[in-house]
């Protein structure tokens, strides 16, 4: 295969808008008001930004240009690892667009609103049953905004029980965000070093837990795309302390329908919707990070939350919550296009996803471990962790592989990360890709490893096809362009 299957597309250049326009120019008529300008206007006012003057057409053609020199998973493969690019299926982007979703005013009255509460509400009890715990909150903003919210939580218990706790297990496979999610709400990380099969070791837990830790957080399954199989046994001996045990669901997408965290001992968990439920993500958001918790930790969720008392949808207070995450219930666009993923999958294809999920790591798993190092050689769920160690002795590093697979049509995977593989390089197809598309990818990674070996220069030099070439990534981050 002389090439992948992306191309480079049309590079097309263009000076910053505000040297293309031109004072006078405009694409759209205003009628003029006949409403008389308010005496303080200009003062409230002021002279206002320094949009550029541009017409209709060059406004068009920017974003077009834009749009070609973007990758997106509707561009192509996504092979992220660990963030879970998923697909996003446009039913989702036509219901949640729908004039009756998106002109209902957020300071309507419960009466006034019952079809927008009642979609809150049935979500809720989605996640609930998905999950297996029992009570939810849809109002952090994102994952990181939902371990904010669990660690709250923890706080919250420990201090309804009379004392104030300090520590918590932070585990070396758990998702990057947990320690300062932790440390935001007053606690110390504990790191955990996870053992030779890249789980944890529960000996280690019953010896690190005691009582002025709150708990732990773990990944379930772990960044390294392998299930702690010693859940059950870790969540006793935190549980004997008086700890509790959160849930970092961003893997969620390997197990929908298959495990139960409550059952597993899991108290809080927090759900990415764009990891496991197919709604947008980048670009900073929107973004939706619901916390599930058991029953005795229901009160504590943040407030309000939608409740059903057998005729009307109304929104309700508890007066241990830790408060509001969100203005309203958050943000409630990104809410119905996960809810619309639900109804249109159901229970069956939920579990099926999952198991293709699955299914496709571990077929890329087998078929490149014989040509990049993999790092754990067992049964891995929704992603597989290769690293460099084969190309060192060529010079030819994780970046290196990385830069070439865009040049050969992919977006990257995840490199450098988890900390525990040196050289990582996370590979999570999901389960929307096909087998053929699969079996290229794998082609394209195996020709670059054979490239590594016959022209090392040529990855050291990748990438070479698109607008940007390869940076000085130093240099990058000390000394950052903006200006286009």
């Amino acid at each position: 295969m002389k090439n992948g299957p992306g191309r480079s597309g049309l590079i097309m250049d263009e000076p910053l808008l505000w040297e293309k326009g031109k004072k006078g120019r405009n694409g759209m008529s205003i009628p003029e008001s006949d409403v008389p300008a308010a005496a303080l206007a200009d003062e409230l006012c002021g002279e206002g930004p320094d949009f550029p003057d541009l017409s209709e057409v060059e406004v068009v053609r920017h974003y077009t240009r834009l749009s070609q020199w973007n990758f997106g998973v509707d561009t192509g493969m996504y092979p992220l690892g660990s963030c879970t690019m998923k697909y996003n299926p446009k039913i989702n982007e036509k219901h949640a667009g729908a004039e009756e979703i998106t002109s209902a005013h957020p300071l309507l009255d419960d009466e006034y609103c019952q079809g927008t509460l009642r979609i809150i509400y049935e979500l809720q009890n989605f996640l609930a049953e998905i999950t297996g715990l029992d009570a939810v909150s849809v109002q952090p903003a994102a994952g990181a905004h939902g371990e904010l919210a669990g660690m709250l939580i923890f706080d919250a218990y420990h201090q309804n029980k009379g004392k104030k706790r300090s520590k918590i297990l932070m585990p070396d496979t758990a998702h990057g965000t947990n320690p300062a999610s932790a440390a935001l709400c007053g606690y110390k990380p504990v790191p955990i070093k996870s053992g030779e099969r890249g789980i944890l070791d529960v000996e280690q837990i019953r010896e690190l837990m005691d009582e002025e830790t709150a708990g732990i957080m773990i990944t379930n399954p772990n960044t390294l795309g392998l299930f702690e199989e010693n859940i059950r046994e870790i969540a006793e001996i935190v549980h004997e302390k008086g700890g509790l045990v959160y849930g970092d669901g961003a893997n969620m997408n390997a197990i929908m329908g298959i495990v139960d965290l409550k059952k597993c001992g899991v108290d809080v968990l927090h759900l990415n919707l764009h990891k496991t439920f197919s709604t947008p993500h980048g670009g900073g958001g929107p973004g939706a990070g619901p916390v599930c918790v058991v029953e005795e930790l229901k009160k504590f969720l943040p407030s309000p939350r939608v409740d059903f008392d057998g005729s009307t949808y109304k929104q309700v207070e508890d007066t241990a919550s830790i408060g509001r995450m969100h203005g309203f219930h958050g943000n409630y666009g990104v809410l119905v296009r996960a809810f619309c993923y639900i109804l249109t999958m159901g229970a069956e294809y939920l579990e099926k996803a999952s198991q293709y999920a699955v299914l496709n790591a571990s077929y890329v798993k087998v078929k490149l471990k014989d040509h990049l190092h993999l790092a754990y050689d067992r049964p891995c769920m929704h992603e597989a962790v290769f690293s460099d160690k084969n190309q060192q002795e060529n010079n030819v590093s994780t970046l290196d592989i990385a830069k070439r697979l865009m040049d050969c049509g992919y977006h990257p995977p995840t490199i450098y990360f988890p900390l525990v593989v040196p050289g990582a390089i996370m590979i999570e197809p999901t389960e929307t890709e096909s087998l053929e598309e699969l079996d290229t990818f794998i082609e394209v990674v195996k020709k670059i490893v054979k490239e590594a070996e016959t022209d090392p220069d040529l990855l050291h030099n990748s990438p070479s096809r698109f607008k940007v070439k390869r940076l000085d990534e130093t240099q990058a981050a000390r000394n950052p362009c903006l200006c286009g």
